[in-house]
C-alpha cells in the first residue's frame, strides 16, 4: 500500500499521506501499534515517513531513527494507560505490572506488552537460583547452607580462597556456597523479586551479563582490597542487579509508574543494608576456626559498582543497541581495565607484599 503513495520509489511518503493511509486502514492494525504510528507521524519534523520504519514496527523491530522519532515527539499517547484497561487476564496483568516496574516510558511499556511472548521464559535467574543455591547445596553438599562455624566451611572446591586464587573458576563458583541461612535467604529473595522481572523485560543476555560481571567484580575486589579473606555467596551478582534497578528508578523517577515505588525502594535498601551490615560484622568477628578468617564483604561493593555503571546503561536503553551508546563503551572500558589490573595484582602483589595468608583448606 505504501508503494502507491511513493511512485518515485524514494522510500519516503509525506506525513499527510501517511495519516490518510492510517485512517483508511487503521482498523486492520493492532490498536497499540496504530497509536505508535500516529505518534511517529506527529513527531516527525521533516514532514515525511520512512517506509523501513513502518516495516520495522510491523515486524516488531525498531530502528534508531524510529526510536528517536518517538522519544523526541511532542505528542503524548492519548489512550488510557495499560493498567487502566479492563478485562485483563491474570497473565496479562502480570506482564503489564512487570512493564510498569521496570520501564519509565509508556511507549516502551506498550511496545514491551505487544512484543512479549514469554518465549523464552526468564530461565537464567530461575536456573541459577535453583541449581546454584538449592541443588548444589542440598544434593551435593548434603546440606542447604554451610555455616561459617561448620568444619566443612572452607573444604569445598567452589569458594574463593586467597591461597587458591590460581584456580580461576573460584572467581565465579563462589556464588554456590553461602555462609548462613539468612545469607542464602536474602540473596534468593532479592534475586527472584528483582532479577526475574528484569530478565522478562531486558532478556537473559543483558541480565546475565550484569549478574556475571558483578560476580567477577566482587571476587576481584576482594582479591585487591581484602587480600587475606575468602569469599562466599552470590551477593556480587545480586547487588549488581538490585543497584542497577534502583538507580534506574531514581534516574527516571517521574516516569516510573510502579505502585509504592518509594516503599519498595526502602524495603530493598533495608534488606541490602541488613545483609551488608551482617557481612561487615561477620568479617571482623573472631573466627571459629583460626587462622581462617570469615568471608569478606567487599564482593557486595564490587557488585554495587557494576550495577550503577554497566547495569544502569543496560537497563536504561531498552531494546537499543548498546554498541551505539558512547557511555556504554566508557564504562565497559573501565570495567575491563579493572579486571586486567586485578589479574596483574593477583599475579604480582601477593608475593611483593609478603602477606601472611591463611592456610589452604
Amino acid at each position: 500500500l505504501l508503494s502507491q503513495f511513493d511512485p518515485d520509489n524514494t522510500g519516503y511518503i509525506s506525513t499527510e499521506k501517511f495519516r490518510s493511509l492510517l485512517q483508511r486502514h487503521g482498523s486492520e492494525l493492532d490498536p497499540h501499534k496504530l497509536e505508535v504510528l500516529l505518534a511517529l507521524a506527529d513527531s516527525n519534523s521533516e514532514g515525511r515517513i520512512c517506509y523501513q520504519d513502518f516495516v520495522n514496527l510491523m515486524s516488531n523491530k525498531r530502528s534508531n531513527s524510529f526510536r528517536q522519532a518517538i522519544l523526541q515527539g511532542n505528542r503524548r499517547l492519548c489512550s488510557k494507560a495499560l493498567l487502566e484497561e479492563t478485562g485483563l487476564s491474570l497473565s496479562q496483568r502480570l506482564i503489564r505490572h512487570v512493564a510498569y516496574e521496570t520501564l519509565p516510558r509508556e511507549i516502551d511499556r506498550k511496545w514491551y506488552y505487544d512484543s512479549y511472548t514469554c518465549c523464552p521464559p526468564p530461565w537464567f535467574m530461575i536456573t541459577i537460583t535453583i541449581v546454584a543455591f538449592f541443588l548444589y547445596n542440598g544434593v551435593v553438599l548434603d546440606r542447604f547452607v554451610l555455616q561459617v562455624t561448620h568444619p566443612l566451611y572452607l573444604k569445598n572446591a567452589l569458594l574463593y580462597h586467597p591461597q587458591l586464587r590460581a584456580q580461576a573458576w573460584r572467581y565465579l563458583t563462589y556464588i554456590f556456597v553461602h555462609a548462613g541461612i539468612e545469607h542464602l535467604g536474602l540473596n534468593v529473595v532479592l534475586q527472584l523479586l528483582v532479577g526475574v522481572p528484569l530478565e522478562m523485560v531486558h532478556g537473559a543476555a543483558r541480565i546475565s551479563f550484569v549478574y556475571v560481571a558483578g560476580v567477577v567484580a566482587g571476587s576481584l575486589a576482594v582479591s585487591v582490597a581484602d587480600m587475606t579473606a575468602p569469599v562466599v555467596g552470590s551477593s556480587g551478582g545480586v547487588y549488581a542487579l538490585v543497584s542497577a534497578h534502583l538507580a534506574n528508578i531514581v534516574m527516571n523517577w517521574s516516569g516510573m509508574k510502579c505502585q509504592f515505588k518509594l516503599l519498595r525502594m526502602a524495603v530493598a535498601l533495608i534488606c541490602m543494608s541488613f545483609e551488608f551490615g551482617r557481612a561487615v560484622w561477620l568479617r571482623f568477628h573472631p573466627s571459629a576456626y583460626p587462622p581462617c578468617p570469615h568471608p569478606s564483604f567487599m564482593a557486595h561493593l564490587g557488585g554495587v559498582m557494576v550495577g550503577i555503571t554497566l547495569g544502569v546503561i543496560i537497563l536504561r536503553n531498552y531494546e537499543q543497541r548498546l554498541q551505539d551508546q558512547t557511555l556504554w563503551w566508557i564504562f565497559l572500558s573501565i570495567y575491563v581495565i579493572f579486571v586486567l589490573f586485578a589479574i596483574f595484582w593477583n599475579i604480582f602483589a601477593y608475593s611483593l607484599l609478603d602477606l601472611k595468608l591463611p592456610p589452604p583448606p
